[in-house]
């Protein structure tokens, strides 16, 4: 920042020439002096006063244009994470959809319809996703984390949730045959409306689950779940469901 009170006028050179202890320091007082003088004359100088206050006023315009864009910033950036998710539709391997699906999810973005079938999603994280009518078919979610996520009507036949965090999840009628649930979390899971035929819920862990109206759960394999609400092992037997532990592989 330019200071702007005006400096001092510098002494006439006499004086200063008088000053000088050896002859050879006279360049440097000279060199020294003409400074002083440059900078006297600029401290007066009005304009540079002016330029100062403009440089200012530039950085608190910027800083205003900065903010004034971040809602198209954030809506590019959502579009490139719907590309990316858009673009593997269909795909194997990851192809950078579980960033663009947790950067989604973490900007509140509805993920409403997502295809992301047969995609390999490992460790995804989307906590109180909106999962509505997506489909999830034939992918590998082992391991993740959807803590109170929402598939209500959603496809995740064949997929493969083994060891996932699924509490409080909403699968109200929502398409489950063949899914690997093994030794997965469904703590207060809604399975109203649900399909679970063939479903693998070995060692799952289905504490206080919402299971009266489940649809189907013909051929599922319920050995060893732990934590079954009264009456849901008999009931899921009655219906169809085995209870034959299976070897590890």
């Amino acid at each position: 920042m330019i200071a702007q009170s005006p400096r001092m006028r510098p002494a006439p050179w006499t004086m200063r020439r008088e000053g000088a202890r050896a002859w050879w320091l006279l360049p440097f007082i000279a060199f020294d002096w003409s400074l002083e003088w440059v900078a006297y004359a600029l401290s007066n100088w009005t304009l540079l006063e002016v330029l100062d206050y403009l440089g200012r006023f530039s950085i608190l315009v910027a800083v205003i244009f900065y903010f004034a864009g971040s809602g198209g910033r954030v809506k590019q950036r959502h579009y490139q994470a719907w590309q990316v998710i858009n673009t593997a539709q269909g795909k194997g391997g990851s192809g950078g959809r579980i960033e663009a699906l947790q950067e989604l999810n973490a900007d509140k973005v509805p993920l409403v319809g997502v295809d992301v079938s047969s995609a390999f999603l490992q460790g995804l994280e989307l906590r109180q996703a909106n999962l509505l009518r997506a489909n999830f078919n034939s992918a590998d979610l082992r391991n993740s984390r959807l803590h109170g996520a929402d598939f209500t009507l959603a496809n995740l036949g064949s997929s493969n949730f083994r060891s996932a965090i699924l509490d409080h999840t909403k699968f109200n009628d929502a398409d489950l045959r063949g899914i690997d649930l093994n030794s997965a979390t469904l703590k207060f899971a809604d399975l109203s409306g649900a399909m679970l035929d063939d479903a693998d819920l070995q060692h799952a862990d289905l504490t206080d689950i919402a299971w009266q109206r489940i649809r189907s759960i013909h051929g599922a394999n319920i050995a060893g779940v732990v934590n079954a609400p009264p009456g849901f092992a008999a009931w899921a037997v009655q219906n169809g469901a085995i209870d034959q532990p299976v070897a590890e592989e």
